[in-house]
């Protein structure tokens, strides 16, 4: 069985994170990757600590395994759900969008893990320094808004520049991309378009169809005039948006035309109005598997990946 000690770290039983999705990283999704031997994440998005605190409560009620919660740190009840998760004593938080040292020694004292994103290594660095206890480097394969470095790139860089576990995130799907991302030297991945097309993730059938029917360049890149680039497939919306960004919109205007757009695809369905946000990986997806399959699948192909290294072809070792 692959495990390091990220593992030993969170007291989780394989090293696989669920990525922390806003509107799709629920209770009864997190419940089950943790329940499955993973880190189940709670994406507490703009959401209110009411809800984040509802889905705290689904995942105790399915599993007693370690779990997280993603905090984005530009939502408006950042404060609130601070507060919320040292009430509540969860275990592990994840962080986007920004820089969680304001609130590291808070959490830290609260007896929490910290494991914040990061997408280049200055950046990386300066959570290291901050007192983070983990860093999720997150590759521009990955799905909703993405840095400029690719996983295969990023990921080595950070594991050389800093002295904390690495976890690898962007472009990874199956046990292949599992074993590369040990052999770069991380001590984990996260996922998270794969989970999308977890059984229980709560996501619209339209929204995991479509995910499941994508090619190998099925998805794109807009909104990088605005600082904030977003990579999603490639829909009616997207490509309107790509048109408005190319005319010369400025921010606001673009902002403005893209409010409740990830909402409409991935609760309500409507691929036509809405934005579909998925990594490079959704050409990989091809069936809807529950949390735990998808988890023992990955582990159990990454196992025979490294085990037959030496009977690739082509590829020799010397012999001591």
């Amino acid at each position: 069985m692959i495990r390091t000690p990220v593992c030993d770290l969170l007291g989780i039983e394989y090293p696989v994170f669920q990525g922390g999705m806003a509107y799709l990283g629920t209770g009864e999704l997190a419940g089950a990757v943790s329940k499955a031997g993973g880190l189940g994440i709670v994406g507490a998005g703009n959401a209110p600590p009411s809800w984040v605190k509802e889905q705290i409560g689904k995942v105790r009620a399915i599993t007693d395994r370690p779990f997280g919660v993603n905090i984005m740190l530009l939502s408006p009840f950042v404060r609130d759900i601070v507060d919320l998760v040292v009430a509540e004593g969860v275990p592990v938080i994840t962080t986007g969008a920004g820089n969680p040292g304001q609130f590291m020694q808070e959490l830290k004292r609260a007896g929490i893990t910290v494991v914040p994103v990061a997408s280049a290594v200055s950046l990386a660095k300066r959570m290291e320094r901050a007192g983070a206890d983990a860093v999720i480097a997150e590759g521009t394969e990955s799905g909703g808004h993405i840095g400029e470095t690719t996983t295969m790139a990023l990921v080595p860089q950070v594991v050389d520049a800093v002295s904390i576990p690495v976890i690898a995130a962007g472009g990874i799907a199956d046990g292949r991309g599992f074993a590369a991302a040990l052999a770069l030297g991380a001590q984990a991945i996260q996922m998270g378009t794969r989970f999308v097309c977890a059984t229980e993730c709560v996501a619209h059938p339209a929204y995991k169809k479509a995910i499941i029917e994508a090619g190998d360049r099925g998805t794109m890149v807009t909104g990088a005039s605005t600082g904030h680039p977003v990579r999603s497939l490639k829909t009616r919306f997207s490509r309107e948006y790509e048109r408005l960004e190319a005319s010369g919109a400025g921010v606001k205007e673009l902002d403005e035309f893209g409010i409740g757009r990830y909402r409409a695809a991935c609760v309500d369905g409507d691929l036509d109005a809405g934005t579909v946000l998925a990594g490079q990986i959704a050409g990989m997806i091809g069936e809807e598997l529950p949390a735990a399959e998808i988890i023992q699948g990955i582990v159990r192909e990454a196992e025979r990946v490294i085990g037959k290294l030496g009977e690739l072809p082509g590829v020799r070792f010397p012999v001591a």
